[in-house]
């Protein structure tokens, strides 16, 4: 197996010190990249949304607690594999999440909805494009249940 090496071109500023599950909707954050990054803003600014991969740097996998388990650990949630859930305690640290853009400055992006806590290492910020980032996906009803207070 070959180890992949990461390293991270900033990391989240915002308000939130503690893992959470919800509301996140309400949550404004600013992405402050690393000065060699910088440069690479350059028009995100003509876009609405983006997509923020993350390092989940405080995120625990657990494979007999995580494997398998109910999203948020919720009663009426079904029991489901960790890949048809977006849980934060994964095999792989790797948090996603799209977010609307606020504004774009030389060396930040401030965005609304980003699910990572202050000091989360960013690992890539990519354009929301809605032709590949489908609209129409479909997803199980207990999705939308889950997803009542998360935004």
């Amino acid at each position: 197996m070959t180890d992949i090496v990461m390293q991270p071109i900033g990391y989240v500023k915002n308000e939130v010190t503690q893992r959470k599950d919800t509301s996140w909707g309400d949550d404004t954050s600013t992405v402050v990249l690393n000065d060699e990054f910088k440069t690479g803003l350059t028009g995100l600014e003509d876009f609405s949304h983006a997509i923020i991969l993350f390092h989940l740097d405080k995120a625990k996998y657990e494979k007999e607690k995580h494997l398998q388990r109910r999203p948020q650990n919720r009663d009426d949630m079904p029991l489901v594999g960790i890949f048809s859930q977006r849980g934060k305690d994964r095999p792989n640290q790797i948090g996603m999440t799209s977010v609307e853009i606020i504004s774009v400055t030389n060396s930040t992006l401030t965005v609304k909805g980003l699910d990572a806590i202050d000091g989360t290492p960013i690992l890539d910020i990519k354009p929301y494009y809605p032709v590949y980032d489908k609209k129409d996906a479909k997803v199980p009803k207990w999705v939308d249940r889950l997803m009542e207070h998360y935004f």
